[in-house]
């Protein structure tokens, strides 16, 4: 069991570059592994640390651009005020030939930080894959599943009880959990993936499914509720399962430790984009791409606040870090 293959993300662009990432993860949980430090919370957020290192030189680049543009932007807006309404050839010709010596001056490209954006954000997009699916990617986590894998299996009848609990617990996995397939292989990797993506709740009812596996299940769910959890919480839940779980049984430290997790999202996305440099208002404050910024500036970090309430901790706690790792970086770059 130790060698199966988990449902690792298998796009032709993300795919690869996953696989690589989480190469560097599983390195990062067994070396933590070998101090007695194994715990998936801090391994992303070392993880995070290291990934954001390696990208630091692009997103130098990306917010040099990003600050010498905004020095940029009265000459800039000049030109654009000074050819206003002139759409002849002659001046269209001139107009980009003096926006192109403004560039220059700067020593900058017109392409801006596209380039930088282009490599980065397929790392990015392969990231948040990784950490959709640890157990794919990291095997020290993936062997706390094997032995109760092992007797589900053996059990009579698993894939309809496996099925089943899928549809009472909406788990969600990527790609689907799909236990009719004849390969023994990816049926265990379908139930790996289900088992890890159950909150608390859900190990209930895995044991009202396999009572033979009772001492199994509590064996396994004690293991990896250590390996998942992070200051009390653990990062396969949703902030919101474990405030009104906890809210219901009066366990308000917890309820306040889970509202914590969209809060700081919320603060740390703040931080971050006051940090940024932003575009330039024109004399008369009617500069579109101001606006827009302006605009987004305001919904990103509500919407990462809502998505931390109904995503599993573990992204939050990707999202925090990743955040402040940002913050830190801009304020070097400033």
């Amino acid at each position: 069991m130790s060698d199966m293959l988990l449902t690792a993300y298998n796009g032709a662009i993300l795919g690869p570059i996953a696989k690589v990432l989480g190469w560097v993860m599983n390195g990062i949980y067994a070396l933590m592994s070998m101090i007695g430090i194994e715990n998936v919370g801090l391994s992303i957020i070392i993880f995070t640390i290291v990934i954001y290192a390696i990208l630091f030189p692009l997103t130098y680049k990306q917010q040099k651009f990003s600050k010498l543009s905004q020095k940029m932007q009265p000459e800039l807006q000049a030109i654009q005020k000074k050819y206003n309404g002139k759409k002849d050839q002659a001046s269209m010709m001139a107009m980009q030939e003096e926006t192109q010596a403004v560039y220059e001056k700067y020593g900058v490209s017109m392409m801006g930080s596209c380039v930088q954006m282009l490599i980065q954000m397929p790392l990015l997009f392969a990231l948040y894959r990784v950490f959709l699916n640890v157990p794919a990617y990291v095997s020290g986590v993936k062997n706390n599943f094997s032995t109760l894998v092992d007797g589900i299996m053996a059990t009579s009848g698993y894939q309809d009880k496996m099925t089943q609990l899928v549809t009472d617990l909406r788990v969600m996995t990527t790609p689907a959990a799909d236990f009719t397939v004849s390969d023994p292989t990816a049926l265990s990797n379908s139930i790996v993936d289900v088992l890890y993506k159950m909150n608390s709740a859900g190990w209930e009812n895995l044991k009202s499914a396999f009572p033979s596996l009772t001492d199994t299940i509590n064996a396994t769910y004690d293991t990896v509720s250590h390996v998942n959890n992070f200051l009390g919480l653990n990062i396969s839940d949703t902030p919101w399962q474990v405030m009104t779980t906890n809210f219901a049984s009066h366990n308000f430290l917890f309820v306040v430790l889970a509202l914590l997790v969209p809060v700081i999202s919320y603060l740390t996305q703040v931080l971050n984009i006051k940090l940024m440099p932003q575009a330039a208002q024109n004399d008369d404050g009617a500069n579109p791409m101001a606006s827009s910024m302006k605009t987004m500036n305001m919904v990103m970090p509500l919407m990462s606040a809502f998505f931390c309430f109904t995503f599993p901790v573990g992204l939050g706690i990707y999202w925090i870090s990743s955040a402040v790792v940002r913050s830190v970086q801009q304020v070097l770059i400033n």
